[in-house]
């Protein structure tokens, strides 16, 4: 597939899929151009991935999930093993098999996190979180479902303001939901019990890339002891280790649109860094973690 096709079958997914995160679209997306490569070895099919993923980067969305989610496929389907099948096309047809795999692991993480984190939602809570997140959503309509009864807050979010469409999507399904100012973080801290967001990236520290005012948000939490959770799926799991803001790589916070066509010192970043100790809990596919233990979970998942 060439560049531009490869854009327009990300985008179409993104397009029409709302509810397909940008990693898994990404990871789709390169299942087709496995699909209909004319590559005759695996070291020029892999040259034609990488050549893909940058391509998927520059569709002018954010790249975090992207990018640890690519990265974790790649190294999934070119496992070892390779070197035992006969023909290049048994050999593609391998990296198609696990490439399946991969996709179903994907696919089944979102419903293994709403059974785990929705055990903490019980009678009476009231829930505080941050832009739209497509986990936490799920989350909480699975606790509605079991008949808790629950109140959720919800940032609007500038500069997209993707709050709205959370609180509008929760409302539709029964949750009672109010829409709040991101100033009003500090304000309605004191009324709720704990914060759940999800994440765009998880970095080697446990810490989290998330929506700009995560970072603001976990630090109110802190000092108001409030515990602040993370729902997030491991393919987000990613090998990066930033120390503050600045080392954000600038093609995390900002959209290549936004990279190509403004002075980075006066952009609003699309994301920031909370460090792990703003968080309490990450609620993953792989089971209810630390922020200390992702670093090994990183290990086992690149093994």
């Amino acid at each position: 597939m060439e560049g531009e096709k490869v854009q327009e079958y990300f985008q179409k997914i993104t397009n029409e899929e709302t509810d397909v995160s940008a990693g898994v679209a990404a990871i789709r997306t390169l299942m087709e151009v496995i699909k209909l490569s004319q590559s005759e070895t695996v070291q020029e099919l892999e040259t034609n991935l990488k050549d893909a993923i940058h391509n998927i980067k520059n569709c002018n969305v954010p790249v975090a999930a992207i990018t640890s989610g690519c990265e974790l496929f790649l190294r999934f389907i070119t496992l070892v093993g390779m070197d035992t099948v006969g023909s290049f096309r048994d050999c593609k047809q391998l990296m198609l098999d696990r490439g399946n795999i991969c996709l179903k692991k994907f696919d089944e993480a979102r419903g293994k996190i709403s059974k785990l984190a929705s055990k903490f939602l019980i009678d009476g809570s009231k829930v505080l979180t941050h832009s739209r997140s497509r986990v936490v959503l799920q989350t909480l309509y699975h606790a509605h479902k079991q008949n808790k009864r629950f109140e959720v807050f919800v940032t609007t979010s500038a500069p997209d303001n993707s709050g709205r469409q959370m609180c509008k999507e929760l409302q539709n399904i029964g949750i009672p939901c109010t829409l709040i100012l991101d100033s009003a973080i500090g304000y309605v801290m004191e009324q709720i019990d704990f914060i759940m967001v999800g994440a765009e990236g998880v970095v080697e520290s446990g810490g989290i890339v998330n929506k700009i005012g995560s970072y603001t948000m976990a630090v109110c939490a802190k000092e108001m002891k409030k515990p602040f959770y993370v729902l997030t799926e491991s393919f987000k799991f990613t090998r990066l280790f930033p120390l503050n803001q600045q080392d954000l790589p600038a093609e995390y916070k900002y959209t290549t649109k936004v990279r190509e066509s403004v002075d980075l010192k006066n952009a609003h970043p699309y994301v920031d860094y909370t460090p792990p100790s703003y968080i309490t809990l990450l609620f993953t596919d792989i089971g209810i973690l630390t922020p200390s233990a992702v670093s090994d979970e990183l290990i086992n998942l690149y093994l």
